[in-house]
C-alpha cells in the first residue's frame, strides 16, 4: 500500500464537507403564455354532419387482367350503394399489346371509362383493385396512375383523399396482406389517407374457416388460382361489399356529409 509524499496531495483523506447552499425554496415563476400571433392558423373542423353538404365523390378504380379484380369492384360497388353512397368504377390504361393479351388468353377488357391520373384530384376517395405483381403493385398501376406525376403536388395542392385497397391472388399466402401494405408509401407520397378494413364489420366472414377465402382485415381479396380460373367465392363478394358500405359510412362521416331525409 502506497502512501502520498509530503509533496502529494493526500487522497486518501476524508473529504471535507462542501458548505450547505441557501436551501431556502426559491418562487416557481409562472410559465409565459404562448402569443397567439405566433400559432399557425388552424382550419375549423365540423364534428357534425350536415345534409346540405354535398355527397363525397368516390371512384373504384381497378386493372384486372382475367376478371377476378372486376367481379370484386363490383362488389364493392354494391356495398356503396346498399349504403346509400354513389360510385363510379374505372380502369386504367393497359400497357401490354394487343399480341401479348391475345398470348396469355387474356379476356376482353370491361367496358369501364379509363381514369387518368389528372382525373385524380376529381374525387374525395379511392377504392383501389389491386391484382398483385410479387406483393405489389402491378406494372400497369406504377406506369398508368401512381408512378406519375401529379402537379397538384407540386403546387401545394395535396388533397388527403382517403382510400381503400382489395385485391387478387394467385394462392393463399401469396400477397392478401403484403400487396396492401406495400402501397403504403405510395400513398404516403401522393397524400393518400389508407383507410384498413379492419374487424369490426367483417369478423365473422374474415374468421370464417370453413371454407378457402381471400380477404383480411387490410382489405377484401380474392383467390384467382395458378391459372386464373378460380373465380370470386359468394363469400369473397360478401366481404368486398362490406369493404364497400363501411368506406362509404366513413368517407361520409370524414367530409362531413349526412344524407337527407
Amino acid at each position: 500500500m502506497c502512501f502520498p509524499g509530503k509533496r502529494q496531495k493526500d487522497t486518501f483523506a476524508e473529504p471535507k464537507p462542501t458548505p450547505l447552499a441557501d436551501t431556502k425554496a426559491q418562487p416557481i415563476q409562472p410559465e409565459q403564455p404562448v402569443s397567439p400571433s405566433i400559432l399557425p392558423p388552424l382550419s375549423p373542423i365540423s364534428q357534425v354532419a350536415q345534409p346540405n353538404m354535398p355527397a363525397p365523390r368516390v371512384a373504384i378504380v381497378i386493372y384486372s387482367l382475367y376478371g377476378h379484380i372486376t367481379k370484386m369492384a363490383e362488389a364493392v360497388k354494391t356495398g356503396i350503394s346498399g349504403a346509400g353512397g354513389n360510385a363510379s368504377i374505372y380502369q386504367i390504361q393497359e400497357t401490354l399489346s394487343d399480341d401479348i393479351l391475345k398470348l396469355v388468353k387474356a379476356p376482353p377488357r370491361p367496358d369501364y371509362p379509363v381514369l387518368l391520373p389528372d382525373d385524380l384530384v376529381n374525387f374525395d376517395a379511392f377504392l383501389f383493385g389491386i391484382p398483385t405483381r410479387y406483393g405489389n403493385f402491378p406494372v400497369q398501376w406504377k406506369v398508368r396512375i401512381l408512378g406519375c406525376h401529379r402537379p397538384s403536388l407540386e403546387q401545394g395542392r395535396s388533397p388527403g383523399q382517403d382510400v381503400r385497397v382489395f385485391v387478387s391472388t394467385g394462392t393463399q399466402g401469396g400477397g392478401q396482406e403484403i400487396t396492401i401494405a406495400n402501397t403504403l408509401s405510395t400513398f404516403v407520397h401522393h397524400g393518400l389517407i389508407y383507410v384498413p378494413l379492419g374487424y369490426k364489420h367483417s369478423f365473422p366472414q374474415l374468421s370464417n374457416l370453413t371454407e378457402i377465402h381471400g380477404g383480411s382485415s387490410w382489405g377484401a381479396g380474392t383467390f384467382a388460382g395458378t391459372d386464373g380460373s378460380r373465380q370470386p367465392s359468394p363469400l369473397e363478394a360478401e366481404i368486398a361489399a362490406i369493404q364497400g358500405k363501411t368506406f362509404w359510412d366513413t368517407v361520409s362521416q370524414y367530409h362531413g356529409y349526412a344524407k337527407s331525409s
